[in-house]
């Protein structure tokens, strides 16, 4: 449920964080340029911090174009010059991974949908029906288990039981004592029948062919294979338009390239395809904020693999409001953080990542998290020069000119990529406005992250459900309210 004590807790660490780090900054050095420092040199170090991740984003964007996977065919060049350029977009990063068809059929699959009902009980029944309708099955079959935490008792729960009785491979797991998505998926493993684990939370819709597309990597020496989340609700509003195209940019474009070019990918909580004696063996951490993050850095230090196939799609729910997109992000780049100073030396340390797959996890953990810290750096500058002369002089510095120009276009071109490999999907002006945005958007994800970072060296790692909607959540708070009163009568009676 939405607590407003939190919100208004939230906003006053807003603007305490913004102030240590804009406005102590901006004094600081506005009494520099008094004292005749032009600061030109910490400007272009900023600005190198800015061109480095345009870099990044660029290379991401220029791999996601050429990146095939899960094919049927492999294409071999049989000219000298076909075979030098192939030979060159390899050593690039631009040449995707071609798989053969399954030699083997697809063993027994099992389905693990996790579940707060009071939070999703108003999707996941459409959930399950979803799943039990449309997915192809193996010749050995599918299970799905339901593996749910309630405080109270719901009505939706008999619903569930009709269902049971209807298809006996939907399995009811209601795990008592419960307070997190990790410890249902854990109490799920334990009765798990499947050689195939499909991860969902409660609002995933998987397509038709998933365990089809995924069993081509597994029965190739991959452990897990991530999948790529699309939003289903995309046209409710203006929050959830620009998450729908961030999602396309996250798993069509920069984890597909990531995956590429690193050969490791991350296991992203939902639509995740495990083989099951791997995923058994690592299980998921209660106590971390981002269970799944956790449990993708111990299984590649494990010596297992994780790919990354942008063809096997699910569709999901993206937070309708403000205040539950705040609570998801925040608890997402909390955990990140988490995930960051428990494992990166560890990641260093490690004989099973190769030199690149140590750099591009350092990248994601290390320079993703003080990226917003020092990003933010370039506003007290700014601000300083403002204050100094009066009004903001032109400069005429050709490599912070280079710098700003790379930086502004990288989020244009990452989204023009973005609109190539999924334009069928939503409506042009989905990617223009997005563009138009995605400075504002970044900003607000960079404020989201320095509060997430205040959490987490203050000791705030409380869980915190991303709230369905607000009228939803109040809804929710009547149910249980007049639920606990019923049965605290009745013991009272007795």
């Amino acid at each position: 449920m939405l607590d407003m004590k939190k919100w208004s807790g939230d906003a006053q660490k807003l603007f305490y964080t913004h102030l240590l780090l804009i406005g102590v900054p901006t004094i600081f050095y506005y009494c520099l340029r008094l004292g005749g420092f032009n600061l030109v040199d910490v400007h272009m170090a900023i600005a190198t911090f800015f061109l480095f991740s345009s870099t990044v984003i660029f290379v991401e964007g220029t791999s996601a174009l050429f990146r095939r996977f899960a094919v049927e065919t492999k294409y071999r060049p049989t000219g000298k010059v076909d075979r030098l350029l192939q030979f060159i977009k390899s050593k690039l990063g631009i040449q995707g991974y071609c798989l053969p068809i399954s030699k083997t059929p697809v063993p027994r699959c099992s389905f693990l949908v996790a579940a707060y009902l009071p939070n999703e009980q108003d999707i996941i029944l459409e959930t399950v029906q979803h799943i039990l309708s449309n997915v192809l099955r193996p010749d050995d079959g599918i299970e799905l288990i339901l593996a749910y935490n309630t405080p109270v008792d719901l009505p939706i729960e008999e619903d569930l039981k009709l269902l049971a009785k209807e298809h006996p491979e939907l399995r009811l797991l209601r795990v008592e004592g419960s307070r997190s998505k990790a410890e249902n998926l854990n109490a799920a493993l334990d009765i798990v029948t499947g050689e195939i684990v499909c991860i969902l939370d409660a609002d995933h819709h998987p397509a038709p062919d998933c365990f089809f597309r995924a069993w081509r990597w597994l029965e190739y020496d991959y452990d897990v294979v991530q999948g790529r989340n699309v939003i289903r609700n995309h046209d409710h509003n203006l929050l959830t338009q620009n998450i729908a195209i961030e999602f396309e940019s996250l798993y069509g474009v920069s984890h597909t390239a990531k995956s590429f070019l690193t050969d490791s990918s991350i296991f992203g909580g939902s639509n995740g395809y495990w083989r099951a004696s791997v995923l058994k063996r690592i299980r998921f951490n209660p106590g971390m904020l981002t269970e799944d993050i956790d449990a993708s850095i111990r299984t590649l230090l494990s010596g297992f693999r994780i790919v990354h196939d942008r063809s096997i799609i699910a569709t999901e729910l993206a937070p309708e409001d403000f205040h539950s997109f705040w609570f998801q992000r925040k608890r997402w780049a909390q955990g990140w953080l988490e995930v960051s100073f428990k494992y990166q030396r560890r990641v260093w340390r490690s004989k099973k990542l190769t030199l690149r797959q140590k750099i591009y996890w350092t990248y994601l953990l290390y320079y993703c998290v003080f990226y917003s810290l020092i990003a933010l750096q370039i506003l007290p500058l700014i601000l300083s020069l403002f204050l100094f002369y009066g009004y903001l002089p032109p400069s005429e510095n050709p490599y912070l000119l280079f710098s700003t120009i790379v930086t502004f276009s990288s989020g244009i071109y990452q989204t023009l990529v973005t609109m190539r490999v999924s334009a069928l999907r939503y409506p042009t002006f989905y990617f223009i406005q997005h563009s138009v945005l995605i400075f504002l958007y970044t900003i607000l994800k960079n404020m989201i992250t320095v509060v997430s970072l205040y959490d987490h060296l203050h000791g705030f790692n409380k869980w915190v459900v991303t709230p369905r909607g607000i009228q939803r959540q109040r809804k929710i708070a009547m149910q249980e309210a007049t639920i606990l009163a019923s049965s605290t009568a009745i013991r009272t009676t007795k």
